[in-house]
């Protein structure tokens, strides 16, 4: 479902991803691992088109969307959801999804994605702003899902968040997977919820995926190290 072959990245002459390859398949879960600095986010930003690539290409399916824009890659079925969640605070909860539903040309929010986000059918007229940070999360998700994407790209989506929420949240993403059919990739530090959601778990270092292995392979002592500082 989504192909990145021998992509370089940079700002300006400093070279952050060195000719990476990452390969997810259809219904996959990947987590992406990695001390900050390492590249995750850049990979994040590249492939959704806010940080262009110097060379290298990115498929989604057949498709090959390298050089479009990023609101071309959304009508490709690309989503992303950034590090910080960036919602729209003055905005209501149902305003921001909304905003996912654009680029389908659509107006109604879907009942299915009130559903996969209970509370915030709860506080659809609240503004965004006046949200928890997991609750922020789960209106993220739900705006980029409005999209209908085939690859869900989450930055960091533990961040902030606690621990209980952090549970509910691996278990909403693999029913959105199991329920939707896209792919997902997570960039993240936390372990223990990486390996509660993903099928596949690699690690980025300095720019290039040094390690990789299915779920049932994990040696979470060798991953853990490469996550210590």
């Amino acid at each position: 479902m989504l192909d990145v072959s021998k992509l370089v990245v940079a700002y300006g002459q400093s070279e952050v991803l060195h000719g990476l390859d990452l390969h997810v398949a259809p219904n996959e879960i990947v987590a992406l691992m990695g001390r900050n600095g390492m590249g995750k986010s850049t990979l994040m930003r590249s492939l959704m088109g806010i940080i262009p690539a110097r060379s290298g290409s990115v498929h989604i399916g057949a498709r090959d969307i390298t050089r479009l824009k990023s609101y071309e890659r959304v009508t490709e079925g690309v989503a992303y959801v950034p590090q910080g969640r960036m919602i729209f605070s003055s905005m209501t909860v149902e305003e921001n999804i909304e905003t996912g539903l654009i680029p389908r040309g659509e107006s109604r929010v879907p009942a299915d994605l009130y559903d996969l986000f209970p509370v915030l059918l709860e506080m659809k007229n609240r503004r965004g702003g006046n949200l928890s940070g997991g609750q922020q999360q789960q209106l993220a998700i739900a705006r980029a899902l409005a999209t209908r994407p085939k690859v869900l790209l989450l930055d960091e989506p533990t961040e902030g968040i606690q621990p209980s929420i952090i549970r509910e949240m691996g278990r909403t993403l693999k029913r959105i997977r199991d329920e939707r059919g896209l792919s997902i990739v997570v960039s993240e530090q936390v372990l223990s919820f990486a390996l509660d959601i993903a099928d596949r778990v690699l690690v980025i270092e300095n720019g290039d995926i040094v390690h990789e292995d299915l779920r049932a392979d994990v040696d979470e002592a060798k991953v853990a190290k490469f996550l210590s500082v």
